[in-house]
């Protein structure tokens, strides 16, 4: 706990808290406030793998998902706040290690947009979740903030046990960017091609229900965003 003031004892003050020195000084009595002592730290967690990589709308669900890291991070620079980043993409795992200041959001910012474009470019391959809440686990300390940008099937069930250790001592929240077509899916069938094969599927709509139920179960706050807000 760090010391915040020394101010006039009021009524339903603790008197526990009652500070000796100031109260003999003043000859009034005077207390002692405090806050807790925590880091203030914010490690983002991109998504790039290919389930990421497609869009119906202005941009892609991946470039989505780094927007919305980007600003909150650039909210947790306002307030003088720590900063870390792990993106994954069909590569594997990149890390931006903790540091502090606009410099740091500013490399997080181009290490997000250049493992963007080797996703791009990358193969079909989609690696676990797993290592980057690992590297997470180490990353971030107790008490901090945890934002994972990814997509609904952006969490395997082999994922949640790395998760919930992850949400044991930290604040862990899913942001899941939609695109439009899953928040508004046709009630027609539409044309599938992959490679040679062609077909008709109809789209089931997106349970949110069902994700934030799992996601409470394992200590994990979800965030769902519809629209691409900026």
């Amino acid at each position: 706990m760090d010391l915040r003031e020394i101010r006039a004892f009021a009524e339903g003050d603790d008197a526990r808290r009652v500070d000796p020195s100031a109260t003999a000084r003043t000859g009034t009595p005077h207390v002692r406030t405090f806050h807790e002592d925590r880091d203030d730290t914010l490690l983002l967690i991109v998504d790039f793998r290919p389930p990421m990589l497609w869009g119906t709308g202005a941009s892609l669900r991946s470039v989505r998902a780094a927007r919305l890291a980007a600003r909150r991070g650039w909210k947790a620079v306002s307030r003088s706040a720590s900063l870390a980043a792990i993106s994954v993409t069909a590569e594997g795992v990149a890390v931006a290690p903790l540091a502090g200041g606009a410099p740091q959001m500013v490399r997080i910012c181009h290490m997000l947009a250049s493992r963007h474009d080797r996703a791009l470019g990358a193969g079909e391959g989609a690696p676990s979740l797993e290592e980057a809440l690992l590297r997470a686990a180490r990353l971030a300390p107790p008490g901090g903030e945890v934002l994972v940008a990814t997509g609904p099937e952006g969490l395997a069930p082999e994922d949640e046990p790395a998760l919930a250790r992850l949400a044991r001592r930290r604040q862990v929240r899913v942001l899941l960017p939609l695109d439009m077509i899953e928040t508004a899916s046709p009630e027609f069938a539409l044309p599938i091609r992959a490679g040679a094969l062609a077909c008709l599927a109809r789209l089931r709509p997106f349970d949110r229900a069902a994700l934030a139920q799992r996601l409470r179960a394992l200590n994990v706050s979800l965030e769902v965003i519809d629209h691409d807000a900026g």
